[in-house]
Formats: C-alpha cells, structure tokens, sequence
C-alpha cells in the first residue's frame, strides 16, 4: 500500500526562470543530482492511489519531483502544480526523457480527469480533486463503455436518479482500466430515461470504495488484466460531485475525451510506449532493437528491407510529435490552451503507427518474437510478444479508429454524414 506523504510544494522552487536556458540548466542540474540511476530508462510508471505495492525508490523520486510541483507541473501551485507554462513544461520533459526518467506520476488523473475538472469543475471540485490527485492520493478511472454502449456510447443506461443531495446509482461498466487498484472514477450515467439519446446524460465523479461498488477482472488474450467489469447496486453519489451540467454530459465527455486522447496519443503516453518507442517512451528505438538481431560487423541489419521498414517507423514517430509540439504551440498562441478535435487525429495516427512500429520488431526478432513461455526466449522478447498482442486493443480503446476517422470527417474536414 501507498501511504503518500503530506508535501507543499515550494513557492520558490516552482517558479520558471526567467529564460527557458536557465530554466533547462537548473532542471538538467536537478535531475542528474536527484533522479535514482536504477530508475533511469527502465519504463517505470506510477500511477498514485493507495491500493498497489510501489518500490520505496520509486516514492522516492516522486516525492522529490512533487516537492517542486512537477508532478502535474503545469497546473497551478494552489493545487499542488508549478505553474508552469507550455515552453517551460516542455522543457522539462525533454531534459527528463534525454536521461530516461520516469515521468513521477502517470494515469487518468493526471493526464484525463485532472484537466478536464481545471477546465469545468466547481472551485469545490478542484479544491477536493486536484491536490489529491497531484500528491500521488487518489488514482483514477473511466467508466463510460458498458456490454451494450462501446463504440455507439451514448447508448448507455447505467442510471443515477436523484434522491434529496445523492444520485442513486446502478448499472455497469466494462473495459474499464485498473478499476480494482483506482480509488474514484469519472462515469457517465444516465440522468433522464425520456430525454433523446445523446441527451439526458451526465458525468458523476464516483468513490470506489463507496458501498454498492464491485469489480471483475477482463483477461485480455495478452494475459495481462488490466481491464474489468464493474457494478453499481445503489451507490449513492453526493450531488455536489456532478461533473459540468446536469443532463449535459455528452458535452463533457467530449472534452474528456479529448484531453485522453491527446495524452494516450503522445510519447509515453499508453499508445506511444512499448518496446521501440524511443525518447519519452521506452527509452529504446527500433533501430537500437535492432542491433540485437541479425545486425553486421557494423550495427545494420543485413536485411535492406528490414532496414527501411525501421527508418520509415522512426521517420513518422519524429514527424507526429513534431507535429503535436506544433499544434501545441498554436494552441499556446491562439489562447485556446485545450486540446480539440485535432485530438482524433492524433489518437488514429499514433495508434496506426503503434501497429506498424510493433509489426517491425517482431519482423526484426524473427522466431523470437513468437515465444509465449519457455528458457528459449529472453524476458524482454516474451514482452514484446505480449505487447504486441495487447497494442491490439488500441484501435478501440479512446475511441475506435473508425470513430476517429468519421470525427475527422465530419469536425475537421467538414464533410457531409
């Protein structure tokens, strides 16, 4: 269990330099003076929450990196941020990744709930949400897919009827990620039965522990179980814990998300991880995967094919995110600050690229990328093989791919239903 620690950030400590240069001089002084050497490239993500086993050195970075608000280093200090604005914040992740540290803290809170409740939460909301999340307290999940409501979402029917200050909840949810180890969830009910179907909606911010609350596991043919069900049975919901407007959901959701598939789709983000995904991934490209199988006296592949498969991979990972830095610099210029609907375009092309970058390195591995158990394969080559089985799920999971492309359509290129 986590027992996270009671930190305020330092005042001081969370202020930008007036220069970007000072300001990566003094991070890149920090980081190799305070980020762990073992923690350094490994792929380690923590996502807060008390209900999960986490290495003491683990805490130890986070607690040091929450120390100075960089554990949601661009909201603001009075919720446990630094303040930080877009140039600063990316510098801070480039120095972070040119090391191969850890980002401290991972996971829907941070990267889809948080946001969206500093974006349209009450100033109670943020007051009681926000520290908790940026302290490594509360880990978060979604719940909006049901057995019925995947892709056509707004066909859900978990309800919430209100009784005096409380919504009665019951219903259920599926392909909800780490319900079982998160401590709330942002879930999408059903507050008018009679309104049209993308009407009458509403998001609830939900405790877990809350009585009437059950969670079942999803095994996913990777054997991992990262997904389960979950149950409400007359959960009742403080009202005060309605996200946005009442029966205005679908609204909300939208811009939910958007922020998760701007973060799924970025580096180190769930889409852009795994073996291959170079800086603010993994830490490894595919070229550097390379080296380990059928690579000459001089560290290329033999095959040229097998080489040009590997360069047009890395070209379009360097492409997308230059992309994404130039659309979030338009954003910084315009004001808008909050990704939109671009956000769909980043989601279906990061996912298309997953695909490929995942189909190349079990190319590259040859045999030793079809192993499921035995002394023949190494750890990090049954890895791959699980991870390539489970980037499977990310052409529906944000969102189907063929969602993303009929919001293209329809939002950013303005064409006809």
């Amino acid at each position: 269990m986590n027992e996270a620690k009671e930190f305020v950030p330092s005042e001081a400590s969370a202020e930008s330099p007036a220069s970007a240069e000072e300001f990566r001089s003094s991070v890149r002084r920090w980081l190799e003076e305070n980020c762990p050497q073992a923690l350094r490239g490994g792929g380690v993500m923590y996502h807060g929450g008390r209900k999960e086993s986490v290495d003491p050195l683990v805490l130890q970075w986070f607690d040091a990196c929450y120390s100075r608000g960089w554990t949601v280093p661009t909201w603001p200090r009075a919720y446990g941020g630094a303040g930080l604005d877009a140039e600063h914040a990316r510098i801070l992740r480039e120095e972070m990744d040119s090391i191969g540290a850890p980002l401290p803290l991972n996971g829907q809170g941070v990267t889809v709930i948080g946001p969206a409740i500093l974006e349209i939460g009450t100033p109670e909301q943020k007051l009681r949400h926000l520290p908790r999340i940026a302290r490594g307290e509360a880990r978060w999940c979604q719940g909006f897919s049901e057995p019925n409501a995947g892709s056509d979402l707004a066909a859900l029917t978990t309800s919430a009827r209100l009784d005096g200050d409380d919504y009665i909840v019951n219903g259920s949810k599926t392909w909800t990620t780490h319900g079982e180890l998160s401590d709330w969830m942002f879930c999408l009910v059903r507050t008018d039965a009679t309104a049209p179907k993308r009407n009458g909606i509403s998001v609830l911010l939900l405790s877990m522990d809350a009585a009437g609350v059950s969670t079942k596991p999803i095994v996913l043919i990777s054997g991992r179980s990262v997904f389960c069900e979950c149950f409400f049975t007359d959960v009742r919901v403080a009202a005060a814990d309605l996200l946005g407007r009442r029966n205005e959901g679908w609204t909300t959701a939208r811009r939910i998300l958007e922020h998760e598939r701007s973060s799924e789709s970025r580096p180190g983000g769930i889409i852009g991880s795994g073996p291959g995904s170079g800086s603010g991934g993994d830490g490894r490209t595919l070229s550097m995967l390379a080296r380990e199988y059928g690579a000459g006296p001089d560290g290329r592949m033999r095959d040229p094919l097998v080489r040009q498969r590997i360069a047009e991979v890395e070209m379009e990972q360097r492409a997308l995110a230059l992309t994404q830095r130039r659309a979030d610099e338009e954003r910084a210029r315009s004001g808008k600050g909050v990704p939109s609907e671009e956000t769909s375009m980043f989601k279906y092309l990061s996912t298309e690229l997953t695909s490929r970058r995942m189909e190349t390195y079990l190319n590259i591995m040859g045999f030793q990328g079809l192993g499921w158990e035995g002394d023949s394969y190494t750890p990090q080559e049954l890895q791959a093989t699980r991870y390539w089985l489970y980037s499977k799920a990310f052409t529906i999971a944000g969102g189907c791919s063929e969602v993303q492309l009929d919001i293209i359509a329809n939002r950013i290129l303005g064409l006809p239903k």
